[in-house]
């Protein structure tokens, strides 16, 4: 299973090279690692200055008498045993004493030093450990392992931000989205984004030949329950990895679908799945179609391939499907819009201290047929930016619907403990200065999907393929 919407310019790379502009240096790295250290070692404070015993103080040397004395010989006695006495009490003092101070709570300022103006301080800290101690001797349900406390302090923070594309990452949870980047997984071959309006994760589409094609999940499906676990409120991370898992088992899905009077439960068969990018077909009357699925690294050569072979077959107009397109790689979209845009400005973006960084083209590649494209509600992030820039342009006319309207950028920053960060950096602009961010893109031509008409037949009618047909039918006469 796919987390498509993670994909959003995400920067998965464990150091700094190819981080778009905006991003994390070095130092953000370490600093935010200092204070994980801390809480992951399990201690609050370390490098306490040893204790050393002090020298005891030297016996007193007994008094002599005189010789053949024996009121000499017996004060020296006495005064001997007193300073033995003596001595022994100091030593066991001290010892008692020593171990007081050893026992006693260690002062922060003796190694950690809060940051001025930092929400977290000493009282927080003192909190933290309340609340542990509160619930190692409440909780019912279960052991709660300190690893599991560490990391749900770490989730709290990002969820405090109150953004849906921020989220932290422990090391297992990078892991596992590293291998979603490769490409070929275990899962249902569905893209999954989440549903603003419910908070639900949502089949944004599904893969051809797929399990979820199989079982006739569709877009727009609402994932209400995985196995019987509620998805409100999990990340899209947790509820991946919840569809995952190893091949020929099953996962049942709980959907809620638009027009059904009830929930409906589907079982999903895990296989393999390699996940396409771009498909290319010619229509009739000389009109190529190229369907983007999504803005990877591997999409840049599929997509010039795909322009290449549609002109040398006599290619004279252009259908570009972003239908379903949850967005990508940053630097995908870049690349792939040089191949058809005139000269000028692909997409700026504008971080929180005002700094911009622009892509732009030269225009050498320039589409020269009329282009269609294809969006609806389920095109974001970097299907807006393609989008957004051939509409600025007056390139080519869009058909469908309002796109979602997601015009941040975020990023993924690693720690040294295996662990990450991912969080929004910046937004970004439309050629002419749009942020879509919560608007989306507008078509020229609206078509809604009949959805009825699609499902319910063996040939699955498109309307609004065969409405774009139609537009660019007349932009080519």
């Amino acid at each position: 299973m796919t987390d498509r919407n993670d994909a959003y310019f995400d920067n998965i790379s464990g150091n700094n090279r190819d981080i778009p502009p905006g991003s994390g240096s070095d130092n953000q790295v370490n600093n935010g690692q200092m204070y994980s250290n801390q809480m992951n070692n399990n201690r609050m404070y370390d490098n306490r200055p040893g204790y050393g015993y002090p020298v005891p103080p030297r016996p007193v040397q007994p008094v002599r008498g005189e010789r053949g004395s024996g009121k000499g010989l017996f004060f020296g006695g006495l005064i001997t045993g007193i300073a033995g006495a003596l001595m022994i009490f100091a030593i066991c003092y001290l010892g008692l004493y020593i171990q007081k101070l050893m026992e006693a709570p260690r002062q922060p300022d003796e190694q950690f030093q809060f940051k001025e103006g930092s929400a977290i301080d000493e009282s927080v800290l003192t909190k933290l450990q309340n609340l542990e101690s509160t619930v190692n001797k409440y909780f019912y349900l279960g052991e709660v392992t300190n690893e599991e406390f560490q990391d749900g302090i770490y989730k709290g923070m990002i969820a405090a931000l109150g953004d849906p594309y921020s989220e932290y990452y422990s090391a297992e949870e990078l892991a596992v989205l590293m291998d979603q980047t490769e490409g070929i997984y275990y899962g249902i071959g569905a893209y999954i984004q989440l549903d603003t309006a419910t908070g639900l994760p949502k089949i944004s589409g599904t893969i051809e030949g797929a399990p979820s094609e199989e079982v006739d999940l569709r877009a727009n499906d609402l994932i209400y329950e995985v196995d019987g676990t509620a998805t409100y409120g999990m990340t899209l991370t947790e509820v991946v990895s919840l569809i995952k898992g190893p091949e020929d088992t099953n996962v049942v899905l709980t959907i809620i679908r638009e027009g059904a009077s009830d929930y409906l439960e589907v079982s999903v068969t895990r296989r393999q799945v390699e996940t396409p990018t771009v498909e290319y077909t010619m229509l009739e009357d000389d009109m190529a179609y190229i369907q983007v699925t999504e803005f990877d690294e591997v999409s840049i050569d599929q997509f010039a391939d795909a322009l290449a072979t549609a002109k040398g077959s006599g290619m004279k107009g252009l259908i570009l499907d972003l239908r379903g397109n949850p967005g990508g790689s940053l630097n995908a979209v870049v690349e792939m819009a040089r191949m058809i845009l005139p000269k000028g400005m692909i997409v700026y973006t504008e971080d929180k201290n005002g700094k911009r960084s622009e892509y732009a083209c030269d225009g050498s590649r320039k589409l020269k047929v009329p282009l269609v494209v294809l969006i609806d509600m389920n095109s974001a992030s970097a299907s807006e930016i393609m989008a957004g820039a051939i509409k600025d342009y007056e390139l080519g006319t869009l058909v469908g619907t309002t796109t979602f309207g997601k015009g941040i950028v975020q990023q993924i920053i690693p720690f040294r403990d295996g662990s990450a960060v991912k969080v929004t950096i910046s937004a970004y602009y439309t050629p002419k200065g749009n942020n879509i961010h919560g608007i989306g893109v507008e078509p020229d031509v609206v078509c809604e999907f009949d959805g009825e008409a699609y499902y319910s037949s063996e040939d699955h009618p498109d309307n609004q393929l065969e409405k774009a047909k139609e537009v660019l039918r007349e932009m080519m006469e």
